[in-house]
């Protein structure tokens, strides 16, 4: 088994994300320290990360959480900020990782699991994953801002465009996106002066934050997981539920 796939089956990150872990010099193998990709495990080897050992999840989690404002999605952070991943349950013994980032001071849905695979294909732009936000300003929202949106704008050589933008208010929108740039609403509101007071994630694909309180998660059922898993890829990659072959 190849390194980075042992790291994300041990639930320690996504497939991509486990490639930059290992380049940063954390896993070793045997008492030897791996940074190139490609490199390859069996059983009975000893495969430690920052020094503490990994072993291979049977079980598969997967839960939604609804961020609250000021907690981070991060396994650890310098700065000693609340983290999102505290607030899973504690008898969950097994090691998750989010899928994909709410910033700090933004909330709403977010996904964490142990499944490698699973976080690898939800979290890839070509998905066309929508996720769908609702967002309150600190001032009355101009049509100029749901246009740069809908028709897209360049930012620092960066292009950004929503799926959708539609007004819910002086001050509020709904925003659909589809890949998600890195802080892309608050650069975009930034852009004509305004400032998200709210920024709630309240859909991923066909799950829906609902109900579900503030600083509380749920396991995802067999539906929405079945969703996730065939309805969102088939269209993407016809019908297989899998990558497309190339």
């Amino acid at each position: 088994m190849r390194l980075q796939v042992y790291l994300s089956h041990a639930g320690v990150a996504s497939r991509r994300a486990a490639e930059d872990i290992i380049a940063q010099g954390r896993v070793s193998v045997n008492g030897i320290v791996i940074t190139t990709q490609g490199s390859k495990v069996q059983e009975g080897d000893v495969i430690l990360l920052d020094g503490k050992p990994l072993f291979l999840e049977n079980r598969k989690l997967y839960y939604a959480l609804n961020k609250p404002p000021g907690f981070i999605c991060s396994s650890s952070d310098p700065q000693d900020r609340p983290l999102a991943l505290s607030l899973i349950p504690s008898h969950v013994t097994e090691r998750l990782y989010s899928i994909g980032r709410l910033d700090f001071l933004s909330c709403g849905l977010i996904f964490f699991t142990n499944d490698g695979n699973f976080a690898s294909r939800l979290g890839h732009p070509s998905t066309a994953l929508e996720k769908e936000y609702i967002v309150e300003a600190t001032g009355i929202i101009s049509d100029e801002v749901i246009d740069a949106f809908n028709n897209g704008v360049t930012i620092e050589d960066v292009h950004y465009k929503a799926k959708s933008a539609q007004r819910t208010g002086r001050k509020s929108l709904r925003i659909i996106l589809i890949e998600g740039k890195n802080r892309e609403i608050r650069r975009v509101f930034s852009r004509f002066h305004l400032h998200p007071c709210l920024l709630r994630r309240v859909r991923i694909g066909s799950v829906q934050l609902g109900t579900l309180a503030e600083g509380t998660c749920r396991p995802l059922t067999d539906k929405e997981l079945s969703n996730l898993n065939h309805t969102e890829f088939t269209e993407k990659y016809g019908g297989h539920g899998g990558k497309k072959k190339v």
